[in-house]
Formats: C-alpha cells, structure tokens, sequence
C-alpha cells in the first residue's frame, strides 16, 4: 500500500515562512476556511486565541500549508508550517533541495537572497555543485 508524504517544518511564524516558501517553489499556500473556523469557535472545539489574521484572512494561528496547483502535480505533495516556541539552535538533519528549472543557480541565488535567504556555504563532489542556504528562520536547504 502506498502512503501520501507530508513534510512539516517547525517555526516561528508559520504563515509568513509558508508564504516565503510558496513563493520559492512556485506553490500555492493552501486557503484556510474562515466560517470554518468560526464554527468551530462558536462550537467550543477553538477559540479565538488558535486564530490571527494573515495577509487580510482569519486562519488558525498554528499551522499553513503549501502545495503545488493541483493541475500542475495532481498528487500534489505538501509541506506544513507549524508554530513551536523553541528557536532552531542545530543543524537540521532533513532539509529541501530545489532543483532550478528555467533559471540558473547564480540568478536563483541571487532572488533567494534578495527575498532574506541566506548562504551557509558551496559544497562539489567531482562534478556536483551546490550550494546550502537557510530560509529567513534558519532552515537549511540546497539549491
């Protein structure tokens, strides 16, 4: 039997690093319902501290989520951005690789770190190159 994936990144401020990153990959943040959410307010199951308004909308305060448009990748992989209180203090041992389409590394560096991104350090082995960068909470990923 095969499973769907998801992959969750811990932060700070979910709905801004989700935004930054649908960006980055040419995604789509994932609408958040606002009656929804009222519902389930007005039904006890929430309430109005599990909520903030983002970019004009109500969504739940603690997590977003971003994926491909389903036309594009009809399976449609997801990345979930989840509040936690901690910082990030260490290396991750998972990160991201963006493979580039339609652009070169040096101009995806380039908006990357225009956007807050920044580099960590260039790795090559024999003929691969590549470079590690973080996203603006420190998250680590290559291009």
């Amino acid at each position: 039997m095969a499973h769907n994936l998801q992959i969750v990144i811990d932060c700070a401020e979910p709905h801004t690093l989700a935004a930054w990153w649908a960006e980055t990959l040419d995604w789509m943040v994932e609408p958040q319902d606002a009656d929804f959410i009222r519902s389930m307010i007005e039904q006890g199951f929430a309430s109005e501290d599990d909520t903030t308004v983002f970019d004009g909308h109500l969504v739940w305060k603690e997590a977003v989520a971003i994926h491909p448009d389903a036309e594009k990748s009809p399976e449609r992989p997801r990345i979930l951005f989840q509040q936690v209180p901690e910082a990030k203090t260490v290396k991750n041992r998972v990160h991201l690789d963006i493979r580039p389409v339609g652009v070169d590394v040096e101009e995806l560096r380039e908006q990357l770190l225009q956007r807050g991104a920044t580099v960590l350090h260039e790795g090559r082995q024999g003929p691969h190159t590549w470079l590690t960068m973080a996203d603006p909470e420190g998250n680590e990923f290559c291009i």
